[in-house]
């Protein structure tokens, strides 16, 4: 049943809400949380970022003159409340499903969202630039970014904020710290002080205070005074020193606090400032408050006892099982260490914290660092495996390069959410990793079909000391392939015939492998004899399997979970170097789309891409030169089984 809201039903968009009391606000506040919690029950998705913020939505809207004032999300995890209040409630219902919202901020979605975002620690740059660029246009409008405590781990967050207290110009920072990480306790006093300093007589009195301090040739002395002052009762001195006025911490859920401070600094002076806002992640909704994540992600569930959805029994997610892997073989290695970049949950490294808890490093949102702090146990005798998303190490490539791939160092990737991730949506996918690291001399690059190649790939990268490494695998359950008592190692650069045939030959790199045996099965019943290969390595590729595979058939389909330029691009380049092109061979390459693909289940954003089964028979007959008739069969028969 849905929540009542009569207060939220006037809201039709921010400027509905701009004349309400504080009172309504609070209603306002109210019946937004219940919405929220209600929306994401049906839906699942990010809840306790959202719940967190709900009054400091709440007060922004009502404060600042958005979409004309620019307000930028950091994350966009969190922007579900946002989306609400701003003209999406009756599509909230549709939260990460195929057509409907992002589970982020998305500037083709709304006015409202002026910067899109699902990757942390970029909201400060962005609102930097939309600073600047009213500046340059003359343009009298506020530009707010909303940051949270995490993202301040990163080393991007920092770049911009030196940036900015340099350029001097007018911008709001929002820290919204929801882990008490930073703050001191709130309490009256810091409140009182946070409102003295952003309030008009403050600012006049300072105004005047630096007079009387230049007059008297004192200024040094009084601003390092008034400096130590603020920060002594409030802290906020790395940010001053950075050039920022700051203020706060201030109560995120109080707007009677929230809302003052919020005017206070959108009628001040010129020049950056960062307002720090304590909050409660999961606030308001018990469940999410006692929850150790605070409810972070969540699938489906009950509002009234806060039950998830339970997942269906089945195989273990491949990230499990490279966990479990991992701890095996720290088992028997001492040197074995683990890296994960604020992600101990969603690579697994959680279990292995469990299991040693000296050998396995969160260093928070900061991939960057996580690879060079990599390279440097590689370069002193360790084993580190950095199980880092392959959307996010994007963020560390030039590490890759620079730190590991050049000195050669035996860095071990272990390569999460590879290719299309569902819900997330592009942000997430894993489309480019096989391509820009498989440029990298030097490198060994490997994608696993099934969990016990997957554990056979992380005992591989074990042995591997002198070069660096990765392996790629994706997000949800294993094929439920039995699992072998001793796992061996792969021999580097060799992959495996599943099946044999005479006419087709089907290449895959990766968990497509399913995928291409039902493809082959149905192209067996019509007739065309299939071989079904797995790669497993993309590099250093197994030459004589595929100059094999070229030389006995008429046609070779390569199938990967990848975007163009990876592994087909590689195989192309090595059977024309080869010369193994030039006596007729009808090859045909399928990757993921060269377009950024929407949110959907899995199985539909990949029959988008086209590369479930029917699309890999179907490119098979089409480069036999068969009719589509032939093909249609096949879809009918894979459709029906």
């Amino acid at each position: 049943m849905a929540p009542t809201t009569p207060t939220l039903d006037q809201v039709r968009d921010p400027s509905d809400m701009r004349n309400f009391s504080i009172d309504q606000l609070r209603k306002l506040a109210d019946e937004l949380r219940a919405e929220t919690i209600d929306a994401v029950s049906v839906t699942g998705g990010h809840l306790g970022a959202g719940l967190g913020v709900v009054e400091l939505t709440t007060a922004l809207h009502h404060v600042f003159d958005t979409p004309r004032d620019t307000l930028i999300w950091d994350v966009g995890h969190q922007c579900y409340p946002h989306k609400i209040l701003t003209g999406r409630r009756d599509r909230i219902r549709t939260l990460r499903q195929g057509g409907g919202l992002s589970g982020f901020t998305k500037r083709a979605e709304s006015e409202y969202d002026p910067f899109g975002a699902a990757h942390a620690s970029t909201s400060i740059s962005a609102a930097l630039g939309f600073a600047v660029g009213r500046d340059l246009k003359h343009e009298d409008r506020n530009v707010i970014a909303v940051i949270g405590d995490g993202s301040m781990s990163a080393g991007m967050a920092y770049e911009s904020m030196n940036n900015a207290g340099h350029i001097g110009g007018r911008l709001i920072v929002i820290l919204n710290d929801n882990d008490m990480s930073i703050a001191p306790p709130v309490g009256a006093m810091s409140h009182y002080f946070a409102r003295l300093v952003s309030s008009k007589s403050y600012r006049s009195l300072r105004k005047l205070g630096k007079g009387v301090a230049k007059a008297l040739h004192v200024e040094e002395a009084a601003r390092r005074a008034e400096e130590y002052m603020r920060g002594m009762a409030m802290g906020g001195t790395l940010f001053e020193e950075m050039g920022f006025r700051y203020v706060g911490p201030i109560d995120g859920h109080d707007l009677d606090q929230l809302v003052p401070v919020l005017r206070n600094v959108r009628d001040g002076d010129n020049g950056p400032v960062l307002v720090h806002v304590v909050t409660q992640k999961g606030k308001g909704y018990a469940p999410a408050e006692a929850a150790d994540d605070k409810y972070h992600g969540v699938a489906k569930f009950n509002v009234v006892t806060g039950e998830q959805q339970k997942s269906k029994g089945g195989p273990p997610s491949y990230t499990k099982v490279f966990a479990q892997q991992l701890i095996r073989e720290a088992e028997k290695d001492d040197s074995v260490v683990a890296i994960t970049a604020a992600m101990p949950g969603g690579t697994g490294l959680d279990l292995f914290g469990e299991r040693f808890p000296e050998r396995m490093f969160d260093v928070g949102i900061a991939e960057q660092h996580a690879v060079t702090f990599a390279a440097g146990l590689a370069a002193d005798g360790m084993k580190p495996f950095a199980a880092i998303y392959s959307t996010f190490l994007q963020r560390g490539y030039d590490q890759v390069v620079h730190d590991v791939a050049i000195q050669n160092l035996p860095v071990r990737f272990a390569i999460d959410r590879a290719g299309l991730v569902g819900a997330d949506g592009c942000t997430h996918a894993g489309s480019f990793d096989v391509g820009y690291l498989g440029q990298l001399p030097g490198m060994v690059l490997m994608a696993a079909a099934d969990e016990v190649e997957l554990s056979r790939m992380v005992a591989t990268a074990t042995q591997i000391d002198d070069r660096p490494s990765a392996f790629r695998y994706p997000r949800g359950n294993g094929t439920g392939i039995e699992m072998p008592d001793v796992i061996e190692p792969l021999e580097i650069g060799k992959g495996r015939i599943v099946r044999e045939g005479s006419r087709i030959a089907i290449l895959s790199l990766g968990t497509r492998l399913a995928e291409s045996l039902k493809a082959a099965d149905a192209l067996a019943a019509q007739g065309f004899s299939t071989t079904v290969a797995d790669a497993r390595f993309a590099k250093p590729l197994d030459e004589d399997l595929i100059l094999r595979l070229a030389r006995e058939h008429e046609v070779l389909i390569t199938v990967e979970e990848g975007a163009r330029g990876g592994f087909g691009a590689f195989v192309l380049h090595m059977l024309a170097e080869k010369g193994a092109l030039d006596r007729g061979l009808k090859i045909r390459t399928m990757t993921l789309p060269d377009v950024f693909q929407d949110q959907d289940t899995p199985f539909n954003m990949y029959e988008e891409a086209g590369l479930n089964a029917r699309h890999i028979a179907a490119r098979a007959l089409e480069a036999m030169g068969q009719d589509e008739a032939a093909a249609e069969r096949i879809a009918a028969a894979l459709a029906a089984s």
